[in-house]
């Protein structure tokens, strides 16, 4: 017989809660790699991030501004421009996220294969 699940496994005070990376956000991953090599204008972020709309794209900076992985900086000289880049928390994320890069390079096929064999989403079949 299994054990039932903990209904306070994910509380509101659990540090659970407070995961400030989303894996499974689309875009968060791909932001923080783009910012890797040093701060980014929005406009050179939406350049590999071409499937992103304007809005979609200011709601993750936000989130991730929030979540104390980026900071947005405004310089007023000589034209007012803004840039974001990596905080040094945000930095500690870039070893990790190679790891799960690594990952998903090794078993590329398996995960091509798996979802092949599967219905598209939305499907009723």
């Amino acid at each position: 017989m299994r054990q039932p699940l903990d209904p306070d496994m994910f509380d509101e005070l659990c540090p659970s809660a407070l995961s400030p990376f989303r894996v499974g956000d689309k875009w968060a991953g791909m932001i923080i790699r783009c910012l890797e090599h040093g701060p980014r204008r929005f406009s050179e972020l939406r350049v590999p991030l071409r499937g992103i709309t304007a809005k979609v794209l200011t709601q993750s900076l936000r989130a991730l501004e929030r979540d104390g992985l980026i900071t947005r900086t405004t310089h007023d000289e000589p034209v007012r421009r803004v840039e974001y880049g990596l905080t040094p928390l945000g930095r500690s994320i870039l070893g990790p996220m190679a790891v799960m890069c690594d990952w998903a390079q090794e078993h590329w096929e398996e995960l091509l294969e798996a979802r092949e064999a599967f219905p598209p989403l939305g499907h009723a079949g």
